[in-house]
Protein backbone atom coordinates (compact mmCIF):
# COMPACT_ATOMS: atom_id res chain seq x y z
CA UNK A 1 0.00 0.00 0.00
CA UNK A 2 1.35 3.63 -0.47
CA UNK A 3 1.99 5.64 2.33
CA UNK A 4 0.02 9.19 1.94
CA UNK A 5 1.40 11.85 4.07
CA UNK A 6 -1.35 14.49 5.16
CA UNK A 7 1.03 16.44 7.47
CA UNK A 8 1.94 19.48 6.41
CA UNK A 9 5.60 20.01 4.99
CA UNK A 10 7.84 17.12 6.11
CA UNK A 11 9.68 16.89 2.78
CA UNK A 12 13.33 18.79 2.34
CA UNK A 13 13.31 22.28 0.29
CA UNK A 14 15.41 20.24 -2.06
CA UNK A 15 12.54 17.72 -3.15
CA UNK A 16 10.50 20.72 -3.66
CA UNK A 17 13.05 22.43 -5.80
CA UNK A 18 13.12 19.08 -7.79
CA UNK A 19 9.69 18.73 -8.05
CA UNK A 20 9.28 22.38 -9.37
CA UNK A 21 12.26 21.55 -12.38
CA UNK A 22 10.19 18.32 -12.93
CA UNK A 23 6.75 20.53 -13.85
CA UNK A 24 8.90 23.29 -15.96
CA UNK A 25 10.01 20.10 -18.17
CA UNK A 26 5.91 18.86 -18.11
CA UNK A 27 4.78 22.30 -19.28
CA UNK A 28 7.82 22.32 -22.17
CA UNK A 29 7.02 18.66 -23.20
CA UNK A 30 3.08 19.83 -23.53
CA UNK A 31 4.44 22.79 -25.28
CA UNK A 32 6.29 20.88 -28.04
CA UNK A 33 3.64 18.46 -28.70
CA UNK A 34 0.65 20.97 -29.08
CA UNK A 35 3.07 22.96 -31.35
CA UNK A 36 4.25 20.18 -33.39
CA UNK A 37 0.60 19.32 -34.34
CA UNK A 38 -0.72 22.49 -34.94
CA UNK A 39 2.54 23.26 -37.23
CA UNK A 40 3.02 19.67 -38.89
CA UNK A 41 -0.43 18.07 -38.18
CA UNK A 42 -0.30 14.43 -37.88
CA UNK A 43 3.20 14.17 -40.44
CA UNK A 44 4.88 13.67 -37.57
CA UNK A 45 3.01 10.42 -36.83
CA UNK A 46 1.37 12.64 -33.28
CA UNK A 47 -2.04 12.16 -33.43
CA UNK A 48 -2.06 10.02 -36.75
CA UNK A 49 -5.04 7.75 -35.21
CA UNK A 50 -7.33 11.01 -33.53
CA UNK A 51 -5.38 14.22 -34.66
CA UNK A 52 -8.63 16.46 -32.91
CA UNK A 53 -7.60 14.09 -29.39
CA UNK A 54 -4.22 14.47 -29.54
CA UNK A 55 -4.92 18.39 -29.91
CA UNK A 56 -7.24 18.32 -27.21
CA UNK A 57 -4.98 15.81 -24.25
CA UNK A 58 -1.94 18.22 -25.58
CA UNK A 59 -3.61 21.52 -24.60
CA UNK A 60 -5.46 20.40 -21.18
CA UNK A 61 -1.85 18.82 -20.31
CA UNK A 62 -0.37 21.52 -20.93
CA UNK A 63 -2.64 23.42 -18.84
CA UNK A 64 -2.51 21.26 -15.80
CA UNK A 65 1.42 21.84 -15.97
CA UNK A 66 0.68 24.94 -15.28
CA UNK A 67 -1.89 24.94 -12.92
CA UNK A 68 1.05 22.56 -11.11
CA UNK A 69 3.23 25.19 -10.91
CA UNK A 70 0.89 27.99 -9.32
CA UNK A 71 0.37 25.50 -6.44
CA UNK A 72 3.67 24.85 -6.12
CA UNK A 73 4.35 28.59 -5.77
CA UNK A 74 1.55 29.40 -3.47
CA UNK A 75 1.23 25.78 -1.47
CA UNK A 76 3.87 24.34 -0.03
CA UNK A 77 2.18 21.44 1.66
CA UNK A 78 0.86 17.99 1.00
CA UNK A 79 4.24 17.08 -0.83
CA UNK A 80 3.07 13.62 -1.74
CA UNK A 81 -0.50 14.74 -2.75
CA UNK A 82 1.30 17.21 -5.68
CA UNK A 83 3.75 14.36 -6.37
CA UNK A 84 0.94 11.82 -7.21
CA UNK A 85 -1.13 14.67 -9.13
CA UNK A 86 1.77 15.53 -11.36
CA UNK A 87 2.22 11.24 -12.18
CA UNK A 88 -1.55 10.64 -12.30
CA UNK A 89 -1.59 13.46 -14.99
CA UNK A 90 1.34 12.34 -16.68
CA UNK A 91 -0.12 8.53 -17.10
CA UNK A 92 -3.34 9.20 -17.86
CA UNK A 93 -2.43 12.23 -20.62
CA UNK A 94 0.84 10.04 -22.14
CA UNK A 95 -1.67 6.98 -22.72
CA UNK A 96 -4.47 9.10 -24.29
CA UNK A 97 -1.55 10.42 -26.32
CA UNK A 98 -0.71 7.08 -27.19
CA UNK A 99 -4.46 6.22 -28.21
CA UNK A 100 -4.33 8.92 -30.59
CA UNK A 101 -0.92 8.32 -32.14
CA UNK A 102 -1.33 4.60 -33.08
CA UNK A 103 -1.01 2.72 -29.44
CA UNK A 104 2.44 1.64 -28.69
CA UNK A 105 3.47 1.72 -32.46
CA UNK A 106 4.05 5.65 -31.59
CA UNK A 107 6.92 5.09 -29.08
CA UNK A 108 5.32 7.59 -26.54
CA UNK A 109 5.26 5.12 -23.40
CA UNK A 110 8.90 5.88 -23.35
CA UNK A 111 8.71 9.01 -21.83
CA UNK A 112 6.88 8.13 -18.96
CA UNK A 113 10.21 6.18 -17.98
CA UNK A 114 11.57 9.95 -17.51
CA UNK A 115 8.29 10.80 -14.72
CA UNK A 116 8.89 7.73 -12.91
CA UNK A 117 12.36 7.67 -12.78
CA UNK A 118 11.58 11.72 -11.50
CA UNK A 119 9.11 10.54 -8.91
CA UNK A 120 11.09 8.35 -7.71
CA UNK A 121 13.92 10.78 -7.01
CA UNK A 122 11.70 12.38 -4.27
CA UNK A 123 9.30 10.12 -2.79
CA UNK A 124 9.58 7.40 -0.66
CA UNK A 125 9.02 4.08 0.41
CA UNK A 126 6.43 1.94 -1.87
CA UNK A 127 4.76 5.04 -2.95
CA UNK A 128 7.19 4.84 -6.51
CA UNK A 129 6.28 0.85 -6.93
CA UNK A 130 2.46 2.53 -6.91
CA UNK A 131 3.68 4.49 -9.43
CA UNK A 132 5.44 2.41 -11.54
CA UNK A 133 2.09 -0.18 -10.93
CA UNK A 134 -0.15 2.13 -12.46
CA UNK A 135 1.70 3.27 -15.47
CA UNK A 136 2.11 -0.56 -16.15
CA UNK A 137 -1.49 -1.12 -15.63
CA UNK A 138 -2.35 1.67 -18.40
CA UNK A 139 0.03 0.61 -20.50
CA UNK A 140 -1.49 -2.63 -20.84
CA UNK A 141 -5.16 -0.95 -20.88
CA UNK A 142 -4.11 0.59 -23.52
CA UNK A 143 -2.81 -2.50 -25.59
CA UNK A 144 -5.70 -4.61 -24.65
CA UNK A 145 -7.92 -1.57 -25.87
CA UNK A 146 -6.06 -2.08 -29.66
CA UNK A 147 -6.30 -5.72 -29.30
CA UNK A 148 -9.62 -5.91 -28.60
CA UNK A 149 -11.47 -3.25 -30.96
CA UNK A 150 -9.17 -3.88 -33.89
CA UNK A 151 -8.17 -7.17 -33.77
CA UNK A 152 -4.06 -6.92 -33.42
CA UNK A 153 -2.20 -10.05 -32.47
CA UNK A 154 -2.02 -11.13 -28.80
CA UNK A 155 2.00 -10.67 -29.44
CA UNK A 156 1.91 -7.50 -29.12
CA UNK A 157 1.35 -7.69 -25.77
CA UNK A 158 5.30 -8.59 -25.84
CA UNK A 159 6.89 -5.16 -25.80
CA UNK A 160 4.02 -3.20 -23.61
CA UNK A 161 5.16 -5.73 -20.99
CA UNK A 162 8.90 -5.16 -21.73
CA UNK A 163 8.59 -1.89 -21.06
CA UNK A 164 6.87 -1.85 -17.68
CA UNK A 165 9.72 -4.28 -16.10
CA UNK A 166 11.43 -1.25 -17.39
CA UNK A 167 8.89 0.67 -15.95
CA UNK A 168 9.58 -0.96 -12.32
CA UNK A 169 13.19 -1.18 -12.48
CA UNK A 170 13.57 2.75 -13.60
CA UNK A 171 11.53 3.14 -10.03
CA UNK A 172 13.64 0.86 -8.20
CA UNK A 173 17.18 1.74 -9.18
CA UNK A 174 16.74 5.55 -9.16
CA UNK A 175 15.11 5.56 -5.93
CA UNK A 176 18.19 3.45 -4.44
CA UNK A 177 20.28 5.87 -6.02
CA UNK A 178 18.51 8.87 -4.64
CA UNK A 179 18.57 7.37 -1.00
CA UNK A 180 22.35 6.92 -1.30
CA UNK A 181 22.98 10.33 -2.05
CA UNK A 182 20.22 11.77 0.23
CA UNK A 183 22.45 9.90 2.80
CA UNK A 184 25.51 11.07 1.49
CA UNK A 185 23.79 14.58 1.57
CA UNK A 186 22.48 14.12 5.10
CA UNK A 187 26.33 12.87 6.05
CA UNK A 188 28.29 15.62 4.57
CA UNK A 189 25.68 18.26 6.03
CA UNK A 190 26.67 17.08 9.40
CA UNK A 191 30.06 16.56 8.64
CA UNK A 192 29.90 20.34 7.55
CA UNK A 193 28.52 21.70 11.16
CA UNK A 194 31.07 19.36 13.20
CA UNK A 195 33.87 20.82 11.09
CA UNK A 196 32.19 24.10 11.35
CA UNK A 197 31.77 24.23 15.28
CA UNK A 198 35.54 22.31 15.48
CA UNK A 199 37.30 25.25 14.03
CA UNK A 200 35.52 27.25 16.13
CA UNK A 201 36.17 25.81 19.10
CA UNK A 202 39.78 25.79 17.93
CA UNK A 203 39.79 29.21 17.18
CA UNK A 204 38.20 29.59 20.97
CA UNK A 205 41.02 27.67 22.34
CA UNK A 206 43.76 29.40 20.36
CA UNK A 207 42.23 33.06 21.87
CA UNK A 208 42.84 32.03 25.30
CA UNK A 209 46.10 30.00 25.57
CA UNK A 210 47.89 31.74 27.52
CA UNK A 211 51.04 30.85 24.84
CA UNK A 212 51.49 32.44 21.60
CA UNK A 213 50.18 29.89 18.85
CA UNK A 214 51.10 30.48 14.97
CA UNK A 215 49.81 28.23 12.05
CA UNK A 216 52.06 28.11 8.87
CA UNK A 217 51.92 25.85 6.52
CA UNK A 218 54.34 24.40 3.87
CA UNK A 219 54.78 27.73 2.25
CA UNK A 220 55.55 29.63 5.15
CA UNK A 221 52.36 31.42 5.37
CA UNK A 222 51.01 32.14 8.86
CA UNK A 223 47.21 30.88 8.54
CA UNK A 224 46.40 31.84 11.93
CA UNK A 225 48.01 33.49 15.27
CA UNK A 226 46.64 34.21 18.94
CA UNK A 227 46.91 38.06 20.00
CA UNK A 228 49.59 36.23 22.34
CA UNK A 229 51.93 36.73 19.64
CA UNK A 230 51.84 39.78 19.39
CA UNK A 231 52.71 40.63 22.79
CA UNK A 232 55.20 38.55 22.45
CA UNK A 233 56.67 40.26 19.50
CA UNK A 234 56.67 43.75 20.87
CA UNK A 235 54.49 45.13 18.00
CA UNK A 236 51.00 44.28 16.52
CA UNK A 237 51.48 41.02 14.26
CA UNK A 238 49.80 41.22 10.71
CA UNK A 239 47.28 39.05 9.03
CA UNK A 240 48.27 35.93 6.32
CA UNK A 241 51.54 37.10 6.17
CA UNK A 242 55.31 35.19 5.67
CA UNK A 243 56.86 33.93 9.18
CA UNK A 244 59.81 35.86 7.94
CA UNK A 245 57.94 39.26 8.66
CA UNK A 246 56.58 38.02 12.01
CA UNK A 247 60.45 37.14 13.41
CA UNK A 248 63.68 35.83 11.16
CA UNK A 249 65.10 34.27 13.96
CA UNK A 250 61.24 31.77 14.23
CA UNK A 251 61.85 31.25 10.67
CA UNK A 252 65.28 30.30 10.99
CA UNK A 253 64.52 27.81 14.00
CA UNK A 254 61.04 26.26 12.13
CA UNK A 255 63.08 26.02 9.01
CA UNK A 256 66.03 24.04 11.14
CA UNK A 257 63.48 21.75 12.46
CA UNK A 258 61.49 21.04 8.59
CA UNK A 259 64.80 20.46 7.05
CA UNK A 260 66.75 18.29 9.28
CA UNK A 261 64.45 17.09 11.84
CA UNK A 262 66.49 18.75 14.79
CA UNK A 263 64.46 19.32 18.48
CA UNK A 264 61.13 20.53 18.14
CA UNK A 265 61.80 22.75 21.19
CA UNK A 266 64.20 25.38 20.82
CA UNK A 267 65.03 28.67 22.92
CA UNK A 268 65.02 31.81 21.02
CA UNK A 269 65.40 35.72 21.75
CA UNK A 270 62.98 37.81 20.00
CA UNK A 271 65.00 41.26 19.45
CA UNK A 272 61.58 43.24 18.73
CA UNK A 273 60.61 42.84 22.54
CA UNK A 274 63.87 41.24 24.16
CA UNK A 275 61.96 38.23 25.84
CA UNK A 276 63.35 34.95 25.82
CA UNK A 277 60.79 32.66 23.89
CA UNK A 278 60.51 28.51 24.13
CA UNK A 279 59.66 27.96 20.75
CA UNK A 280 58.02 24.01 20.35
CA UNK A 281 57.31 22.97 17.07
CA UNK A 282 54.15 20.34 16.15
CA UNK A 283 53.30 18.88 12.92
CA UNK A 284 49.87 19.31 12.66
CA UNK A 285 48.89 18.29 8.91
CA UNK A 286 47.19 15.78 7.37
CA UNK A 287 48.76 12.78 5.56
CA UNK A 288 50.55 14.45 2.41
CA UNK A 289 49.76 18.63 4.12
CA UNK A 290 52.81 20.44 5.75
CA UNK A 291 50.64 22.65 8.62
CA UNK A 292 52.78 23.27 11.77
CA UNK A 293 51.74 24.60 14.92
CA UNK A 294 54.55 26.60 16.46
CA UNK A 295 53.54 27.38 20.48
CA UNK A 296 55.91 30.46 21.78
CA UNK A 297 56.35 30.35 25.85
CA UNK A 298 57.74 33.60 27.17
CA UNK A 299 59.89 32.12 29.95
CA UNK A 300 60.28 35.74 31.49
CA UNK A 301 56.77 34.81 32.57
CA UNK A 302 57.74 31.67 33.84
CA UNK A 303 60.77 33.39 35.82
CA UNK A 304 58.50 35.78 37.21
CA UNK A 305 55.76 32.88 39.06
CA UNK A 306 58.78 30.72 40.00
CA UNK A 307 60.45 34.57 41.65
CA UNK A 308 56.30 35.16 42.73
CA UNK A 309 56.01 32.03 44.78
CA UNK A 310 59.40 32.46 46.50
CA UNK A 311 58.72 36.07 47.42
CA UNK A 312 55.53 34.91 48.27
CA UNK A 313 57.35 32.62 51.02
CA UNK A 314 60.23 35.45 51.50
CA UNK A 315 56.91 38.13 52.62
CA UNK A 316 55.44 36.17 55.03
CA UNK A 317 58.72 35.39 56.67
CA UNK A 318 59.78 38.80 56.20
CA UNK A 319 56.75 40.43 57.58
CA UNK A 320 56.98 38.36 61.00
CA UNK A 321 61.02 39.98 61.08
CA UNK A 322 59.49 43.42 60.69
CA UNK A 323 56.91 42.85 63.23
CA UNK A 324 59.84 41.70 65.90
CA UNK A 325 62.01 44.28 64.76
CA UNK A 326 59.12 47.61 65.00
CA UNK A 327 59.50 47.24 68.86
CA UNK A 328 63.26 47.24 70.06
CA UNK A 329 63.83 49.91 67.03
CA UNK A 330 60.90 51.81 68.37
CA UNK A 331 63.04 52.06 71.68
CA UNK A 332 66.18 52.86 69.95
CA UNK A 333 65.01 55.53 68.48
CA UNK A 334 62.88 57.05 71.44
CA UNK A 335 66.21 56.41 73.45
CA UNK A 336 68.39 58.47 71.24
CA UNK A 337 65.87 61.03 71.33
CA UNK A 338 66.23 60.94 75.35
CA UNK A 339 70.27 61.13 75.14
CA UNK A 340 70.26 64.29 72.71
CA UNK A 341 68.31 66.36 74.94
CA UNK A 342 70.45 65.17 78.08
CA UNK A 343 73.40 65.14 76.30
CA UNK A 344 74.71 68.44 74.12
CA UNK A 345 78.24 68.63 72.16
CA UNK A 346 79.42 68.03 69.05
CA UNK A 347 80.79 64.57 69.36
CA UNK A 348 77.69 62.91 71.04
CA UNK A 349 75.47 65.31 68.58
CA UNK A 350 76.79 63.57 65.65
CA UNK A 351 76.22 60.01 66.87
CA UNK A 352 73.58 60.29 67.88
CA UNK A 353 72.22 61.62 64.75
CA UNK A 354 73.96 58.77 63.38
CA UNK A 355 71.29 56.45 65.21
CA UNK A 356 68.49 58.41 64.34
CA UNK A 357 69.51 58.00 61.09
CA UNK A 358 69.85 54.88 60.76
CA UNK A 359 66.82 53.74 62.93
CA UNK A 360 64.89 55.99 60.29
CA UNK A 361 65.76 54.08 57.96
CA UNK A 362 65.33 50.41 59.13
CA UNK A 363 61.98 51.78 59.98
CA UNK A 364 61.13 52.53 56.34
CA UNK A 365 62.33 49.12 55.49
CA UNK A 366 60.03 47.89 58.25
CA UNK A 367 57.57 50.03 56.48
CA UNK A 368 58.57 48.82 52.88
CA UNK A 369 58.47 45.06 53.89
CA UNK A 370 54.74 45.78 55.34
CA UNK A 371 53.14 47.23 52.32
CA UNK A 372 54.22 43.37 50.63
CA UNK A 373 51.42 42.09 52.71
CA UNK A 374 48.82 44.37 52.13
CA UNK A 375 48.90 43.93 48.02
CA UNK A 376 45.21 42.47 48.58
CA UNK A 377 43.72 45.26 50.26
CA UNK A 378 42.58 47.14 47.39
CA UNK A 379 39.65 49.75 46.99
CA UNK A 380 39.98 50.37 43.22
CA UNK A 381 38.00 53.51 42.20
CA UNK A 382 37.75 56.22 39.33
CA UNK A 383 40.24 58.65 39.42
CA UNK A 384 40.27 61.57 37.16
CA UNK A 385 43.73 62.09 36.28
CA UNK A 386 42.71 65.88 35.46
CA UNK A 387 41.59 66.83 38.47
CA UNK A 388 44.14 64.14 40.55
CA UNK A 389 48.02 65.39 39.05
CA UNK A 390 47.88 68.72 39.52
CA UNK A 391 46.96 68.63 42.85
CA UNK A 392 49.12 65.95 43.99
CA UNK A 393 52.19 67.19 42.02
CA UNK A 394 51.76 70.35 44.24
CA UNK A 395 52.09 68.53 47.44
CA UNK A 396 54.78 65.97 46.56
CA UNK A 397 56.94 69.15 45.70
CA UNK A 398 55.74 70.95 48.87
CA UNK A 399 56.27 67.78 51.08
CA UNK A 400 60.06 66.69 49.29
CA UNK A 401 60.98 71.09 49.36
CA UNK A 402 61.29 70.74 45.40
CA UNK A 403 60.48 73.91 43.03
CA UNK A 404 57.32 73.33 41.50
CA UNK A 405 58.89 74.73 38.17
CA UNK A 406 60.67 71.44 38.13
CA UNK A 407 57.57 69.88 36.72
CA UNK A 408 55.47 69.59 33.55
CA UNK A 409 52.21 67.93 33.64
CA UNK A 410 50.53 66.93 30.53
CA UNK A 411 47.19 65.64 30.75
CA UNK A 412 43.88 65.52 29.42
CA UNK A 413 40.55 66.75 31.36
CA UNK A 414 38.67 63.97 30.79
CA UNK A 415 41.53 61.12 31.17
CA UNK A 416 40.49 58.81 34.01
CA UNK A 417 41.56 55.32 35.49
CA UNK A 418 40.50 52.84 37.73
CA UNK A 419 43.05 52.74 40.61
CA UNK A 420 43.57 52.36 44.63
CA UNK A 421 43.63 56.18 45.15
CA UNK A 422 45.77 55.75 48.01
CA UNK A 423 48.29 53.05 46.47
CA UNK A 424 48.03 55.47 43.53
CA UNK A 425 49.87 57.97 45.00
CA UNK A 426 52.45 55.60 46.90
CA UNK A 427 53.48 54.81 43.52
CA UNK A 428 53.61 58.09 41.91
CA UNK A 429 55.54 59.46 44.74
CA UNK A 430 57.86 56.74 44.81
CA UNK A 431 58.38 57.18 40.82
CA UNK A 432 58.93 61.19 40.98
CA UNK A 433 61.22 60.97 44.14
CA UNK A 434 63.67 58.85 41.64
CA UNK A 435 62.80 60.45 39.09
CA UNK A 436 63.80 63.76 40.59
CA UNK A 437 66.66 62.13 41.90
CA UNK A 438 68.30 61.10 38.59
CA UNK A 439 67.40 64.12 36.83
CA UNK A 440 69.47 67.62 36.49
CA UNK A 441 67.16 68.87 39.10
CA UNK A 442 66.31 71.87 36.93
CA UNK A 443 62.92 73.57 35.59
CA UNK A 444 61.02 71.18 33.63
CA UNK A 445 63.32 67.79 34.68
CA UNK A 446 60.65 65.59 35.50
CA UNK A 447 57.97 65.41 33.33
CA UNK A 448 54.45 63.54 33.99
CA UNK A 449 52.53 62.81 30.72
CA UNK A 450 49.00 61.13 29.98
CA UNK A 451 48.68 59.46 26.67
CA UNK A 452 45.16 58.07 25.94
CA UNK A 453 44.65 54.77 24.03
CA UNK A 454 41.65 52.46 23.14
CA UNK A 455 40.74 50.89 26.73
CA UNK A 456 43.66 51.58 28.08
CA UNK A 457 45.49 55.09 29.17
CA UNK A 458 49.60 55.23 29.83
CA UNK A 459 50.93 57.20 33.03
CA UNK A 460 54.50 58.09 31.36
CA UNK A 461 57.31 59.58 34.48
CA UNK A 462 60.02 60.94 32.70
CA UNK A 463 63.12 62.70 33.38
CA UNK A 464 66.38 64.32 31.81
CA UNK A 465 68.63 62.56 33.75
CA UNK A 466 71.39 59.95 31.87
CA UNK A 467 68.86 57.14 32.60
CA UNK A 468 69.36 53.76 33.75
CA UNK A 469 72.77 51.73 32.11
CA UNK A 470 71.62 48.93 29.80
CA UNK A 471 73.07 46.02 32.05
CA UNK A 472 70.97 47.28 35.29
CA UNK A 473 67.65 47.55 33.23
CA UNK A 474 66.72 43.90 34.17
CA UNK A 475 67.52 44.44 37.79
CA UNK A 476 65.18 47.43 38.30
CA UNK A 477 62.03 45.83 39.77
CA UNK A 478 64.25 42.93 42.26
CA UNK A 479 63.68 43.14 45.64
CA UNK A 480 66.43 44.81 47.34
CA UNK A 481 68.01 46.20 44.15
CA UNK A 482 69.28 49.50 44.51
CA UNK A 483 71.88 52.11 43.29
CA UNK A 484 71.34 55.16 46.13
CA UNK A 485 73.39 54.36 48.85
CA UNK A 486 70.34 55.47 51.50
CA UNK A 487 67.87 53.36 49.48
CA UNK A 488 65.92 50.23 50.83
CA UNK A 489 65.59 48.87 47.30
CA UNK A 490 62.02 48.16 47.54
CA UNK A 491 60.63 51.21 46.09
CA UNK A 492 60.50 50.06 42.67
CA UNK A 493 59.49 46.35 43.94
CA UNK A 494 56.34 47.24 45.88
CA UNK A 495 55.27 49.94 43.42
CA UNK A 496 55.08 47.13 40.76
CA UNK A 497 53.70 45.09 43.15
CA UNK A 498 50.90 47.44 43.81
CA UNK A 499 50.20 48.52 40.08
CA UNK A 500 49.61 44.48 39.51
CA UNK A 501 47.16 44.60 42.23
CA UNK A 502 45.25 47.18 40.50
CA UNK A 503 45.34 45.38 37.19
CA UNK A 504 48.10 47.40 35.91
CA UNK A 505 51.62 47.23 34.27
CA UNK A 506 54.30 49.45 35.74
CA UNK A 507 57.48 49.08 32.63
CA UNK A 508 60.82 50.43 31.98
CA UNK A 509 60.24 52.07 28.68
CA UNK A 510 63.94 52.51 26.11
CA UNK A 511 64.43 56.56 25.79
CA UNK A 512 63.10 57.46 22.36
CA UNK A 513 64.88 60.81 22.44
CA UNK A 514 67.94 62.11 21.94
CA UNK A 515 67.94 63.74 25.39
CA UNK A 516 67.87 59.97 26.95
CA UNK A 517 66.87 60.03 30.68
CA UNK A 518 64.64 57.27 32.30
CA UNK A 519 60.98 56.30 31.26
CA UNK A 520 58.36 54.75 33.80
CA UNK A 521 55.07 54.00 32.35
CA UNK A 522 51.85 52.83 34.32
CA UNK A 523 49.56 50.75 31.77
CA UNK A 524 45.95 51.18 33.43
CA UNK A 525 42.77 50.67 32.46
CA UNK A 526 39.56 52.61 32.42
CA UNK A 527 37.26 50.41 33.32
CA UNK A 528 36.11 48.33 36.60
CA UNK A 529 37.06 45.12 36.55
Amino acid sequence: MATWHISGDTQPDSFWVSLRLFNVYRMLLAAVFLAAVMIFGDSLNFGSHNLAQFKYVSSVYLLLAVAFQVLLEKNRRYFNIQLSMHVLADIVATVMLMNASDGFRSGLGVMLLISLAAAALVSRGALMLFYAALASIAILLEQTYWVLSFDRSEANFVQPGLLSIGYFATALITNQLARRVIRQERVMRQRSVDLSNQLRISQLVIQDMQDAVLVVDGNGLVRQHNPQVSLLLGWSAPELDQIENYSPELARALARWRDSGGSSEQTLLLPGSGKQVRARFVEAGAEGGSISLIFLEDLSRLQEQAQQLKLAALGRLTANIAHEIRNPLSAISHASELLLEEYRGPAPDRLLHIIQDNSKRLDRMVNNVLELTRRDRVRPEIVKLGDFLPSFVDEFAQNERIPATAFALEVHETAEIVFDRVQLQQVLWNLLRNAWRHSRQGELSVRVAVRRLANRVELHVIDDGEGVPTHLRQQLFEPFFTTYSSGTGLGLYIAREMCAANSAILEYVDPRSEQGGADFRILCGTKQP
